[in-house]
């Protein structure tokens, strides 16, 4: 497993990355999130990624990851960054979401508590929001580093802009911007128009959310759409429409990955990675052998012109 520092800082994560957003909740048996996790950390993958509304039920993904780091990380704490963000809905009322102190602070305090960690390495404004001014959102960042319940700061879905008003505020606290979690994909290259950009700007990193595009760029809808999958169900992320709508180009970037000797999601994750400006990749896992294939993307990351150009030809 390589690793790559993160922008400007002395941190360096692994090429991969674990989210625990969906397949670490009470619908997921436990034993089954323990071998993955474990496995990812024998594959050097030793970044593990929360928030504090994942699950489900909201708060569960911490939980169960206390559960697992009290039986078999404990030890190995200096071993492994554990990051977790707040800013979308947690608890009823006014103060359960969005980037107040308040909301931001304690709700930290509850993440430390379920996971039964000291302090997390890493610190997400998980979005900006329109109603708090920046300087109470980054202050917060801030405050939560130097009480120790933190160790770096971070933001997720900011705007290129936003990004560099938050670096901006934060530099100025003495705590700077370290890494920004946004969505990139093959079919989803928002990024690319300004915030990797700003990222060089600042000297961020980046952390990519969603590279196989909620299952799209994986083999499960090569031959249409399984019953049970995510587009067959009511997911808002992934319809039968879109995934009708991409297959073509879905199985054209197959027969390239096939050609390098890759699955299609080595080669989503690869092509995410390529040229360095990307820290890390963030995947998600429902089985220890969905999280081989994926973290089997790191022993063919180089691509030539040619490829490039043919894979350009078919993304949006």
């Amino acid at each position: 497993m390589p690793y790559r520092r993160v922008g400007r800082s002395g941190l360096k994560l692994p090429a991969i990355s674990l989210g625990l957003w969906h397949n670490f909740g009470d619908a997921k048996p436990f034993a089954d999130q323990r071998a993955i996790l474990r496995r990812a950390f024998d594959l050097g993958i030793t970044h593990f990624d929360l928030a504090n509304n994942y699950g489900p039920p909201p708060g569960e993904a911490e939980r169960n990851f206390g559960r697992v780091y009290a039986a078999d990380f404990r030890a190995h704490r200096h071993e492994i960054v554990v990051s977790t963000k707040a800013g979308y809905q947690m608890w009823p009322g006014p103060y359960g979401e969005w980037g107040s102190r308040k909301s931001l602070l304690n709700s930290l305090d509850e993440s430390l508590e379920r996971t039964g960690l000291d302090h997390v390495d890493i610190f997400y404004s998980h979005r900006p929001d329109p109603d708090t001014p920046f300087e109470e959102t980054m202050g917060a960042l801030d405050t939560a580093v130097r009480q120790g319940k933190a160790l770096y700061a971070g933001i997720s879905n900011y705007s290129p802009e936003q990004t560099r008003e938050a670096a901006r505020i934060l530099g100025e606290l003495g705590t700077p911007l370290l890494i920004h979690q946004p969505s990139y994909s093959m079919v989803n290259r928002w990024v690319e128009d300004g915030l990797l950009d700003a990222l060089d700007e600042v000297g961020a990193g980046s952390i990519a959310f969603s590279p196989l595009a909620q299952g799209l760029l994986t083999s499960r809808y090569l031959n249409g759409i399984p019953e049970g999958s995510r587009a067959a169900g009511d997911s808002p992320f992934l319809t039968a429409e879109g995934v009708e709508k991409a297959l073509g180009t879905v199985r054209a970037l197959n027969a390239i990955a096939e050609r390098r000797g890759q699955t299609l999601a080595q080669l989503a994750l690869a092509w995410v990675l390529r040229g360095g400006r990307v820290t890390s990749a963030l995947i998600g896992a429902s089985s220890v052998a969905q999280l081989e294939d994926s973290a089997g993307a790191v022993r063919n990351l180089d691509f030539s012109d040619a490829e490039l150009a043919e894979i350009e030809s078919l993304l949006p």
